[in-house]
């Protein structure tokens, strides 16, 4: 079995909070924002910025360990709605928070041979 992914730091967290800017499911802004699995650690969801959405209390709650779209259909929540956002934050913070490996390997990769846009062409040493 592999290990679990826990990559959630302070800093992401706050990120998405304020991505999201109120709870990710029912839009409130006047509560105090938990952090809620899209996909609950039980049924294997890692602990990441990916996985995890800011979420009021009483959604928290009430959705506990369900899956999140047949919980927002039974809420009668907008699922389209939730889906487009997630993913849209989703690829926002992806870019903010790679890490150097990540974006050295990126560059690294950018063009056959592993050259970078923008190098004169020749080797380095």
């Amino acid at each position: 079995m592999g290990r679990a992914q826990h990559d959630l730091s302070d800093e992401s967290w706050a990120a998405l909070r304020d991505a999201w800017g109120g709870c990710a499911y029912c839009g409130v802004t006047d509560q105090r924002l938990q952090r809620d699995y899209v996909l609950r650690t039980s049924r294997g969801g890692p602990y990441t910025l990916e996985n995890v959405v800011p979420a009021c209390p009483s959604c928290n709650a009430s959705k506990c360990n369900a899956e999140v779209t047949s919980w927002l259909r039974r809420k009668r929540l907008d699922e389209s709605a939730f889906l487009l956002r997630h993913l849209e934050v989703r690829a926002a913070l992806a870019l903010k928070f790679r890490t150097v490996t990540e974006l050295q390997g990126a560059a690294g990769s950018a063009t056959p041979g592993g050259s970078r846009l923008g190098d004169s062409g020749q080797s380095a040493p």
